[in-house]
């Protein structure tokens, strides 16, 4: 049997921080055949602007499901989901796309770039169709690929395809940046300096960054984490001193 969530968990923190992204006793459903699954359960959690979160718990505790509906890519089965002012719930299928389109950048463990196109290339998919797009060589040169930009996936080592991936993701210019597992598919060496990069970056360009994990070390580079066990928000605490990414062992 589950042990039940600590009911004391809070996501408040002090006054005056920029509430982005707000989920109230978020819950999602899956049904699968004649059974359901229940994969999350009243999670509540405050996302504020500027801050870099993590996110962690074992393989099911429900880290991908919460990064798919803060990204409007699912919806919850009960609670509400909100971005500032928009009701993420009750949005229709066109304003979920332009919540996508201009708000979020995702980066996956797996990098998912078109093996046809160049680092240039990729990286320009997203510049097309977002509002205010970033500079394509100039992100490109933030990630420490200026040398390469006409350069193919096959022709780059997987640490390049992940910056080149993080790029297209800042390219589109959004505030909330969600990345699951970034370091997943990565050499230990390679993996820290991504994260490294990763962070860097986005406190540079002010971004809201979430990066959800299964390793709890990678988690202390983060000013937040937030601990998920069967669907529950078990744990939240503020990192005062985050990490640097170099010292990190894991």
């Amino acid at each position: 049997m589950n042990e039940p969530a600590d009911q004391s968990v809070t996501t408040v923190l002090p006054a005056g921080r920029d509430v982005l992204l707000r989920l109230e006793n978020v819950g999602r459903t899956y049904q699968m055949g004649e059974v359901s699954v229940e994969v999350l359960r009243g999670v509540t959690l405050d996302v504020y602007g500027g801050e870099v979160l993590a996110m962690v718990g074992p393989s099911g505790s429900g880290k991908s499901t919460i990064l798919n509906i803060m990204g409007g890519l699912d919806q919850p089965t009960t609670g509400t989901v909100h971005y500032r002012q928009q009701n993420l719930t009750t949005a229709s299928g066109r304003e979920l796309t332009r919540y996508r389109r201009d708000t979020v950048g995702f980066v996956f463990q797996f990098y998912n770039l078109v093996p046809t196109l160049t680092a240039r290339e990729n990286v320009m998919v997203s510049t097309e169709i977002a509002e205010e797009p970033l500079d394509v060589d100039e992100t490109l040169a933030l990630v420490e690929l200026q040398e390469r930009l006409e350069h193919f996936p096959s022709q780059m080592s997987g640490g390049e395809q992940q910056r080149v991936a993080i790029a297209r993701a800042l390219a589109g210019n959004p505030e909330l940046l969600l990345c699951d597992e970034p370091t997943g598919a990565l050499d230990y060496p390679t993996g820290k300096k991504i994260l490294r990069l990763l962070v860097d970056v986005t406190r540079n360009l002010g971004k809201t960054v979430l990066i959800i994990t299964h390793n709890a070390a990678i988690a202390e580079v983060a000013d937040r984490v937030i601990r998920l066990r069967s669907g529950e928000v078990v744990e939240v605490h503020d990192n005062p001193r985050p990490t640097p990414p170099e010292e990190i062992i894991w």
